[in-house]
Parts: C-alpha cells; sequence; structure tokens
C-alpha cells in the first residue's frame, strides 16, 4: 500500500454477471471475483500502477487520465465539488477485460465510491447514477455496487437497482474462454425489433428468474431460457453458445454471461457434468458475493 502524503482509501470491489438468461440489462448477480483499487491524495500529478491479480490485461490498461477508475473518480468528485490536488491509484486487477464479468462496471464502482470517500461521503443512490451513467444501464454497475442479485431499470431519468437476496442453494460456476468480446459490438448484433411472442416470453421467464433465483432454484433450467437476445449474438462466438446448449441439454442452467463469451451455469453443485467438454475454457465456482463494494480508510 502507498504510506506517504495525504489521505489514502482502498475499494474492494466484486465482478458480476448480467442477464441471467432473460433479464436483459435488467438482471445482475454479484460473484466473488474482486478488483482491488488503492488510492491515495497526493500533492500533484496522477500516477497510476496495474497490478496483474489474475487478469492478465494489465498491458492493455491505459495510465492515464482516460483509465475508467479515474474517469469515474473524476465524475463522483465533480458531483461533490472536490478537487484532490494529486493522486495515486494502484490497480490491483483480477477480473478479466471483455469477458462478459463486469470489468467495466467494476472500474467504474470503483472510482465513483473512491470519489465518495474523498468527499467524505457515504454511497447512495446518487452513487448508482453515477456509476451506470457510464454504461447506460445498471445491471452490473448495481450488482457491484449493492451486492447480491439486483434487479435495474430506468424510470424518470434515473437508474434505479434494488437488491434482493439469492438463495444460498445457488452456486455459480463459470467457464471464461481466452477470447474476448465487444459489449459494443454484441449489440450490433441485436434487431431493432423482436416477435410479440418473444418478448412476451422473456418478460415471463426474467419474472420466473427472480422467483427461481431467491426461493425455487429448481425452477432455474426453466426460468433462465431466452428468446431476446442470445440467439442472435451467437455467432460472435460459437463455442460459448456451443457450451451453453450442451450444459442446458444435461439440466444445468446455463446462459451466456452478460455480453459473452463467458458461460455462466446456475448450479447447486458447484461442478459441471464431466460429460461436457469444457476444455477450451477456463472453469471456477465463484460464489455469489453478498456485500457489494467495500471501502476502507488506509
Amino acid at each position: 500500500m502507498i504510506t506517504s502524503g495525504g489521505p489514502a482509501f482502498r475499494v474492494t470491489v466484486p465482478a458480476s454477471t448480467a442477464n441471467l438468461g432473460p433479464g436483459f440489462d435488467a438482471l445482475g448477480l454479484a460473484l466473488a471475483r474482486y478488483d482491488v483499487v488503492e488510492l491515495q491524495v497526493t500533492g500533484g500529478g496522477l500516477a497510476i500502477e496495474v497490478i496483474d491479480a489474475g487478469a492478465g490485461d494489465v498491458a492493455e490498461v491505459p495510465t492515464d487520465e482516460s483509465h475508467l477508475v479515474i474517469r469515474a473518480f473524476r465524475r463522483a468528485c465533480a458531483h461533490w465539488d472536490v478537487r484532490p490536488p494529486g493522486l495515486h491509484l494502484r490497480c490491483h486487477n483480477a477480473i478479466p477485460h471483455a469477458r462478459g464479468l463486469g470489468s467495466s462496471a467494476a472500474a467504474v464502482v470503483s472510482g465513483v465510491a473512491l470519489g465518495y470517500a474523498v468527499a467524505g461521503r457515504k454511497l447512495d443512490e446518487t452513487a448508482l447514477q453515477l456509476a451506470a451513467e457510464f454504461e447506460g444501464h445498471a445491471d452490473n454497475a448495481g450488482a457491484s455496487l449493492l451486492g447480491g442479485l439486483v434487479v435495474a431499470w430506468f424510470e424518470n431519468g434515473r437508474f434505479r437497482a434494488e437488491r434482493v437476496i439469492p438463495s444460498e442453494r445457488i452456486r455459480p460456476v463459470v467457464a471464461i474462454p481466452a477470447e474476448r468480446s465487444s459489449t459494443v459490438a454484441t449489440r450490433g448484433l441485436l434487431p431493432p425489433q423482436v416477435p410479440h411472442a418473444d418478448a412476451a416470453h422473456s418478460a415471463g421467464r426474467a419474472a420466473l428468474t427472480v422467483l427461481a433465483m431467491t426461493e425455487r432454484p429448481e425452477l432455474l433450467l426453466a426460468a433462465t431460457e431466452d428468446r431476446l437476445h442470445q440467439d442472435y449474438r451467437a455467432e460472435a462466438y460459437p463455442a460459448s453458445s456451443g457450451l451453453v446448449r450442451a450444459l442446458r441439454a444435461q439440466g444445468v442452467p446455463a446462459t451466456i454471461s452478460g455480453a459473452g463469451p463467458t458461460v455462466l451455469a446456475l448450479t447447486e453443485t458447484g461442478i459441471l457434468p464431466p460429460s461436457v467438454d469444457v476444455g477450451a475454457f477456463s472453469v471456477a465456482e465463484l460464489p455469489v458475493d453478498r456485500s457489494g463494494v467495500q471501502v476502507e480508510a488506509r
């Protein structure tokens, strides 16, 4: 940890998975893989260190004002009208980038939380607004901010998210491929309109997903069936789409995590069927994070 200069803070922020199948831009779940960001106020300038704590993306992370944590931090500081003279930022990255595990949302939530800390403020509903503005939806940001399962929506010009407590029986497993996916690119594959029957199907299954995630995990296979976005984006990550189909054929509630290409399996055992080939993926059980972002003064 940085040990000289002005006030110092450390933020621990969880990864997240969004959609959970039919809950497009509306459902998010915090997962126990964490980025740790340390910040110290200094007398001037900006210094950024990026340390690979398992993400494998250090070489591509900027170390100037374009760094996403810094951009979100500046936004929160502007909201509270605070202007620290200089900053030393150290980022321990463990959430892989461009894999559908909410790395961008985690960086934004880290920056907003640090801005609040420097301003001497507690995180509030406006923190969600500031974070969600960066991505245009609050599912990932809400999950990283609040922990647990979140239901997110947009109302009267404001991003909203409510935390729901997921069942202890659910043990998420992720299968992370080597290739990456661009959220912008995969959104471009979505049609401007979908059939009314598909929209009605997704609305019903999204509602069922909330019930299944909280009280009836045995309903997750039916609940996570999606017709709104996954099939349209399958060409962007054929191996991941194939794995989702193979797992579901074995009775495992599997979906694409966020914009992909990571596959999320909502198991009750923490393991995947040995008959399903996952050789091209890095597989790990990631428990549900139930606390959300944590801020410490150092």
